[in-house]
């Protein structure tokens, strides 16, 4: 799969190429910040008319990652959806489609800021989720303690004029890039997330394969 191991917190995890995380030895995986249904919120909400494949294209990939990893746990770390009406808009396929892969494994919907509650699908709804030394949420906390796991921030490293998606991390906290395939980015030295890190933190960049690089220090 071309990604990489490193060791998080007395776990070893696994980054993907696709921005998805496995914990290997748990078989689980996560993965943040689907915004399915995207485009149609965009278009409902009088914007551009995006071609309307996003849905497909993100769960497609994450079935794709599924089948390569068969985890027993998958973990989606919130904004899912990207609001509550788009959720409620997903056609038939969608829920077949997901139901599939829902199929003989446990299924927790993390609450984010663009889906803040329950929708009509399988799986469990929980604010966060404790999984031995690892917490999972959709917004990093300030003062959390080690072994954080969030979304939310849609990080983008940009190195020697290339631009990825990426996961973030330092000795206690671990920030994943979005999945989905209509989502925007965070720059990796914005303030209010780089601020959210040590000096010496790690970039693992999504892509064909995944490129470790060191985070360089905030102005």
């Amino acid at each position: 799969m071309n990604s990489v191991d490193f060791d998080f917190c007395g776990e070893t995890l696994t980054a993907c190429p696709s921005g998805a995380l496995f914990l290997a030895r748990e078989r689980v995986l996560v993965v943040s910040d689907l915004h399915l249904g995207k485009s149609e919120r965009i278009a409902r909400r009088g914007g551009a008319l995006l071609p309307p494949y996003d849905t497909v294209e993100t769960l497609t990939r994450l079935g794709s990652d599924i089948a390569a990893v068969r985890p027993g746990t998958v973990i989606c770390l919130g904004d899912s959806f990207d609001d509550l009406a788009a959720a409620e808009a997903l056609d038939a396929a969608h829920h077949e489609a997901i139901a599939r892969m829902q199929a003989g494994r446990r299924w927790v919907w993390i609450e984010g800021n663009h889906d803040p509650g329950p929708v009509a699908l399988g799986g469990e709804h929980l604010g966060e989720l404790t999984l031995g030394a690892l917490t999972f949420r959709h917004v990093a906390e300030a003062d959390a303690g080690a072994g954080e796991v969030s979304g939310h921030y849609h990080p983008k490293a940009r190195v020697r004029h290339m631009s990825r998606p990426c996961f973030m991390r330092d000795a206690g906290r671990l920030i994943l890039p979005a999945y989905g395939s209509y989502t925007g980015g965070l720059d990796w030295m914005t303030p209010v997330l780089r601020g959210l890190f040590q000096p010496r933190a790690l970039a693992y960049l999504t892509g064909a394969r995944v490129l470790t690089v060191p985070v360089p220090e905030a102005a």
